[in-house]
């Protein structure tokens, strides 16, 4: 079967399949069919709807509600708002699902749709493979142009109260200065109201989206602009924040950016410090940086590792019972507070940390010693599994003894694009270089599946 569903939703470039407006209108039909089995507190079916700043947005968002408004929905659309918002306010509302239209951090030129169930969790595999079998069976899916059941709903309000119920009593931000990067996205307003009702000294940037500049330059994926700031201005630090504000990435006071995993290990040294890190044990994805799990050994705090994806992250989470978990991208769970990653939340949590120890995010970078990491990535137009490509497996085990339990070798198809990804860390950084060269040369000699 087709698969339509990536690692976070529906992507795709407007007006092209699976952007059609038909088929946009198919997957709000199917989905409201799938998802309001699950019974609701209401004696009609909710659904809430928002978006980031795109300029597509609108019309996907008008698409969708009229293959909705088919089976009798009530929609709550809550206008440009953070996909983590939408998360929270779900569950809070008692609604039988939400949509987020944003491609996250991809440029405006894409968009997506993302489900949460009436939990605030994104959907399961099997629950999309459900609405990919109705928008794929060649039936026939209803809509409706008129008598929508539309009520445009503002809980920013509420929203913004969630995030500042999860801080210490007493917290503040008065006194730090700090740069603030709205990357053109759905938090352009909210975010800098919280950091400025906090108390803090704030110089916002990447707050003006005009539809077009969602993530251009600005925002999680290009923090030069934020850092160099942050330097020039002597601030406590720097921080970015996606589109849809799912992430953060921070800059210390000196302009040294911090991803995930550097937010990752001070996030779960602190909990651990506070006696708040349950069974001593965090959930990472293979794409974290091998340094970050030799630091956490030594504070004696395990790993669980999972495929790329926040949402894998937070299964492993809940399975395990587990309290932060994380990828070097700058989605962070503090599942304590949400079961999904929330920048503007995550941002907060550190400053709360950093804030109670007394240190600057320089200390914190140096804390733990990142190994180097060498990715290749190979164009493929097919996917063969790689234990068929012949002689790989073999090379790759070889390769794995050579490193001798101080580095590794990590490979996978994208979930999204017709990739292969070669990921090598070691020591060494013209040892692992060599590594992934010759696994990407192996490859392309026998998996006969390039572009």
């Amino acid at each position: 079967m087709e698969k339509l569903f990536g690692t976070d939703g529906i992507r795709g470039v407007p007006w092209k399949y699976p952007f059609t407006v038909d088929f946009i209108r198919k997957i709000g039909s199917a989905a409201s069919l799938v998802l309001s089995n699950c019974k609701g507190a209401h004696p009609y079916p909710v659904a809430l709807i928002g978006m980031d700043s795109r300029a597509s947005g609108r019309s996907i968002k008008k698409a969708l509600i009229e293959g909705l408004s088919a089976h009798n929905f009530k929609i709550l659309d809550l206008g440009i708002i953070s996909t983590p918002a939408v998360a929270y306010l779900v569950k809070r509302e008692k609604a039988d699902f939400g949509i987020v239209i944003s491609a996250s951090h991809n440029p405006p030129e894409f968009n997506g749709i993302k489900f949460f169930s009436r939990h605030g969790l994104k959907l399961s595999e099997a629950i999309e493979a459900k609405i990919e079998k109705l928008l794929l069976s060649g039936s026939g899916l209803p809509f409706k142009t008129s008598g929508l059941d539309i009520h445009k709903k503002d809980y920013s309000a509420d929203y913004e109260d969630f995030i500042k119920s999860t801080l210490p009593r007493g917290f503040s931000l008065k006194g730090l200065k700090i740069v603030l990067d709205c990357a053109n996205g759905a938090a352009y307003k909210i975010a800098p109201r919280i950091f400025r009702d906090l108390g803090a000294d704030l110089k916002v940037i990447g707050d003006r989206p005009d539809g077009k500049n969602i993530n251009l330059g600005c925002g999680a994926l290009h923090t030069d602009k934020m850092s160099s700031a942050a330097a020039r201005a002597g601030a406590f630090c720097g921080i970015s924040l996606d589109g849809d504000a799912d992430r953060c990435i921070f800059s210390d006071e000196k302009g040294v950016v911090l991803d995930g995993d550097n937010l990752m290990a001070m996030g779960a040294a602190y909990l651990l410090e506070k006696g708040r890190l349950t069974n001593r044990k965090v959930a990472l994805t293979f794409m974290s940086n091998y340094g970050l799990i030799k630091y956490l050994e030594t504070l004696g705090v395990k790993t669980t590792q999972v495929p790329v994806g926040d949402k894998n992250v937070t299964d492993a989470m809940e399975k395990a019972d587990l309290k932060i978990g994380g990828e070097s991208s700058g989605h962070i769970i503090f599942r304590e507070f949400a079961p999904t990653g929330d920048g503007i939340l995550t941002a907060l949590q550190i400053l709360a940390a950093a804030r109670d120890l007394d240190r600057p995010l320089s200390w914190f970078k140096n804390r733990w010693k990142r190994f180097p990491q060498h990715l290749e990535a190979l164009k493929v137009a097919h996917k063969p599994p790689l234990h068929a490509v012949r002689g790989f497996s073999d090379k790759v085990s070889k390769f794995e003894k050579q490193l001798k339990g101080n580095g590794r070798i990590f490979i996978r198809y994208s979930g999204t694009e017709p990739l292969l990804r070669i990921l090598v860390e070691g020591e060494s950084q013209v040892k692992i270089k060599d590594i992934a060269e010759d696994l990407l040369s192996h490859y392309k000699k026998h998996s006969g599946g390039l572009l």
